[in-house]
């Protein structure tokens, strides 16, 4: 699987990097929990930082297979450490990154109708359709209430909507999808756009999309923000939702907001779950049963 992978960049003129996985900084998204070493440095949740800053120095399209690491990860689906493609593709628009994305998929599974049967979704239809709520307008009681959250989850999300928003997607709206295909879910709220740009037509969602393959979310991409001044607003927004709930904090990645500043070229990029697609090639929902060593991992 992962000879196709490297084979489908190889023939798509993508070239492979390397990137640290230790680092001074880290992310800043309140969704993720950075993993801190003894000296203080983070181990990377990803290798999209330092990515960015290869394209904004003039590198082509590239991608790199690298090991990633989260705290608070652990279950079914998830583990501290895990291994994650990543590419960033120039001059791609939502579309064709989607398409970049699905035949990429279809191609490590080995599996070509995949890329053929994509079953296109807009995120604000689907709570609408599923939940009967406009995500962006619904208050955080309507949102608790499509949850079925009793007291004690109500206590702990308080009023952070994306992450109401969050709990309903994966508990009440990909569970709907169809089995057997890939499902995308694109233009996320603007509050979710993280390092996407907004979309040019409405600027109240993200140019963001996720895949999924029935329940199982298996690539997050964007279009990406390219303003380093917008960025630098995102981050410490971020900071401020990681204070309000408790997080640590974390320093803003200045070296990316230079790099932004300097230059990032208009491209899209792709984070997707290496283990998530092994798990459909051995038609399993549980990610251990695909890493030799999980229990080392627990």
């Amino acid at each position: 699987m992962l000879a196709r992978a490297r084979q489908y960049f190889e023939e798509h003129k993508v070239l492979p990097i390397d990137t640290p996985s230790l680092s001074s900084t880290t992310v800043s998204d309140p969704q993720l929990t950075s993993l801190q070493v003894e000296d203080g440095r983070y181990l990377q949740t990803s290798p999209e930082h330092f990515m960015k800053r290869l394209l904004a120095a003039g590198y082509p399209d590239i991608y790199s297979i690298c090991r990633v690491y989260r705290g608070a990860e652990t279950g079914k689906r998830h583990l501290p450490e895990f291994t994650m493609i990543e590419w960033y593709r120039h001059n791609m628009a939502l579309g064709e990154i989607i398409n970049d994305t699905s035949a990429l998929i279809a191609a490590v599974l080995n599996q070509p109708d995949l890329a053929s049967n994509v079953v296109h979704r807009n995120y604000v239809d689907l709570f609408v359709e599923v939940v009967g709520l406009e995500p962006m307008r619904a208050s955080i009681d309507d949102l608790a209430s499509a949850a079925a959250a009793d007291g004690a989850l109500r206590h702990l999300i308080g009023d952070y909507r994306d992450a109401w928003l969050d709990l309903i997607l994966a508990t009440r709206i990909a569970p709907a999808f169809p089995k057997g295909c890939l499902t995308v879910v694109q233009h996320y709220p603007a509050s979710q756009a993280a390092l996407s740009r907004l979309c040019p037509d409405n600027d109240q969602v993200g140019d963001r999309f996720e895949v999924f393959y029935g329940v199982l979310e298996l690539a997050n991409g964007y279009v990406e923000l390219t303003d380093d001044d917008e960025q630098a607003k995102r981050m410490d927004s971020d900071l401020r939702v990681r204070r309000d709930l408790g997080k640590t904090q974390v320093p803003r990645d200045v070296r990316l907001l230079a790099a932004l500043q300097s230059g990032l070229p208009e491209c899209a990029g792709v984070a997707l779950g290496f283990e998530r697609l092994h798990m459909i090639a051995e038609h399993t929902d549980d990610i251990r049963n695909v890493v030799t060593f999980a229990e080392d991992l627990e």
